[in-house]
């Protein structure tokens, strides 16, 4: 039986990439995303807003496309999966669980002030190399219906 491990975020950026380099020379890097929700709190009836934090990590050319463009305060879109582990607490040496997003797609969210990227250029690219292509119409649009073909089948 097939199974599956896909988490998809839609948040802001709480700090900008930490980005360091493996000995392989592979790019990692390490970035928090906020994603919040509201519901009405049931005894005062007051709207209460509930933040959770995510540790998303970014591998390869996905983390050096987030090392350059994501930012503080930033929202992103952010498919990955689920990465548990745990580690020992250097302080009380209790041992503690952990939570990662292993991302493996990215999207730029918003418009494009505060990237750092003069206005009128291009976009920053803005998915993983792996990520599906978008479906694109490759046909130029028409300016008028005198330019339509003659031939239509219908």
């Amino acid at each position: 039986m097939a199974s599956v491990n896909k988490v998809i975020l839609v948040g802001n950026c709480g700090r900008d990439p930490e980005i360091r380099y493996l000995p392989s020379g592979q790019a990692v890097a390490n970035v928090s995303i906020a994603t919040s929700s509201r519901r009405k709190d049931k005894n005062s009836g007051e709207m209460v807003e509930d933040t959770q934090w995510h540790r998303v990590t970014f591998y390869d050319r996905l983390a050096e496309i987030a090392g350059e463009y994501v930012k503080k305060g930033r929202p992103i879109y952010v498919e990955g999966r689920l990465k548990y582990g745990t580690y020992t607490d250097k302080t009380t040496g209790v041992e503690k669980n952990t939570v990662d997003i292993i991302a493996t797609e990215l999207q730029l969210l918003g418009g494009r002030e505060g990237m750092g990227t003069p206005a009128g250029e291009g976009a920053p690219a803005a998915r993983a190399p792996a990520a599906r292509p978008a479906a694109s119409n490759t046909a130029p649009a028409k300016s008028s219906l005198e330019d339509l073909d003659d031939d239509i089948p219908f």
